[in-house]
């Protein structure tokens, strides 16, 4: 495992199962389970990954590695259910939240799919679930590909036998583990050892230093501003879920009449939404933030389809104090504007890479004494992932919309999955259980957000539209 995704692995816990999903419906009839499993054991050889399970490295002195499961069995990991017909959207998101809310079995390979039948006008849903530490968000659009097809009569090929690979011993593992942490900063150090390398590597690091040290004044804002700490916890074993959608008309309306990126104006509705819940509950109060970590892929074009996880973060403050939704764009958009300038002097891939130079050990330990601590610095997670504008299909029937799961944990008990499909974007609300019996608030706070935002669009002038 990359370091990044050794993290993820080791923060898994108890109370925070730390797997990304996705619930997607679809036009009916259902298809049978059966041939749901066939689709999926035809495409199974494409992502070797699913039929793989984490060994781990006595005494942790090697990051995870991966193993082909010698007793992997797909009708395990492909489930079948359904709500009472005819099901709708609350019915649907109660079952959703308690699947998603359960933890996969870390003995296994880390996935699971539920096919759900019995909703209303005979359609029908898929609920994934995939661990983190096998992929972020940004490849996840790529596994789509596994069952998805772009026509409705599209053709699939038959299921393979698999014979899996021979599982190391553990006397290999622990050599392996030790040579690689010799042998891999080395080749490291190697790499930068050329006249060239080194000019590269003292470019970056001034590169690095300037950004940062132009990051200093947003960074010392932040440590002065006062955030909604209410809303920071821990975390219990169940969750709630809610969601709300837009269609991308409207945000395209609030740029182009408003100005920032799309990005900046859901991230302004998600704004409404937490000023909603906090004036409901008595903690809101004048210049108060919700502070949001914003994951941001750094995969390249070449890497799309690796199953690893290529992501860094910003963190984000949602003026949640401030009444007048203009503003609160404004101040999104500054702010999303400070962190692109220096995430563009800043390699964040390099960032990422320094944790091949910790020791496994240390990583374990570190991210869970850091999870246990909990910490308040910020209250929320905000991811936001481009799906295709185009039409999917599993086995002949469309997907009518996709709603996006992303877990929480260390002490922030809420995060926000923003998926795009078609000419809709859709909110997925990940809360804790007993943190967040009031997540409709925020749902449709977010919804408002995005009304008043599109009313202050229209009443734009053309001179405040061009400023």
């Amino acid at each position: 495992m990359s370091p990044t995704d050794a993290g993820f692995y080791y923060a898994e816990s108890e109370n925070t199962p730390l797997h990304v999903g996705s619930v997607a419906v679809f036009e009916g009839p259902a298809p049978s389970y059966g041939d749901v499993v066939r689709l999926l054991l035809g495409k199974l050889p494409l992502v070797p990954r699913y039929r793989q399970r984490v060994r781990r490295v006595p005494l942790d002195l090697g990051r995870p590695l991966w193993v082909d499961d010698p007793h992997f069995q797909i009708l395990y990991h492909v489930r079948h259910t359904a709500v009472p017909s005819p099901g709708g959207e609350e019915q649907l998101r109660n079952l959703a939240g308690r699947v998603l809310g359960q933890r996969l079995d870390l003995a296994k390979p880390l996935w699971e799919l539920w096919l759900v039948e019995g909703l209303e006008d005979g359609r029908w849903a898929l609920i994934s679930k995939v661990h983190h530490c096998m992929v972020d968000g940004i490849a996840g659009t790529d596994l789509m590909q596994l069952m998805f097809d772009l026509t409705p009569d599209a053709t699939h090929g038959e299921p393979q036998d698999w014979a899996p690979q021979r599982n190391p011993s553990s006397l290999e593992v622990v050599a392996g583990a030790v040579q690689d942490a010799v042998t891999h900063p080395l080749r490291e150090l190697t790499r930068l050892s050329g006249t060239e390398g080194v000019r590269g590597a003292g470019r970056n690091a001034v590169r690095a230093g300037r950004s940062l040290a132009t990051g200093v004044p947003s960074m010392a804002r932040q440590l002065a501003t006062p955030t909604a700490r209410s809303l920071n916890g821990p975390i219990g074993p169940h969750r709630r879920w809610a969601w709300t959608d837009a269609e991308f008309d409207e945000l395209k309306g609030v740029r182009t009449a408003l100005g920032g990126t799309v990005n900046d104006v859901v991230l302004a509705a998600i704004t409404r939404g937490f000023r909603d819940l906090l004036e409901r509950r008595g903690s809101l109060r004048q210049g108060l933030v919700v502070r949001s970590m914003v994951p941001i892929s750094v995969r390249q074009a070449d890497q799309r389809g690796q199953l690893d996880n290529q992501i860094s973060a910003v963190f984000v403050d949602l003026p949640v104090g401030e009444p007048d939704p203009v503003a609160r764009l404004t101040s999104v958009r500054r702010q999303m504007d400070e962190h692109k300038k220096v995430l563009q002097a800043v390699d964040a891939r390099s960032i990422i890479a320094m944790g091949d130079f910790v020791a496994p050990t240390l990583l374990s330990m570190g991210v869970r004494a850091a999870l246990a601590a909990g910490q308040m610095w910020c209250q929320a997670v905000t991811t936001n992932v481009p799906g295709p504008r185009v039409p999917l299909y599993v086995l002949g029937r469309r997907m009518c919309s996709a709603h996006a799961y992303v877990p929480i944990a260390g002490g922030t008990r809420v995060s926000i999955g923003i998926f795009s499909y078609l000419n809709t974007m859709t909110f997925g609300i990940n809360a804790d259980f007993d943190a967040f019996p009031d997540v409709d608030v925020l749902s449709g706070g977010i919804r408002r957000g995005i009304d008043e935002l599109v009313a202050a669009a229209r009443q734009a002038t053309p001179a405040s539209a061009a400023t």
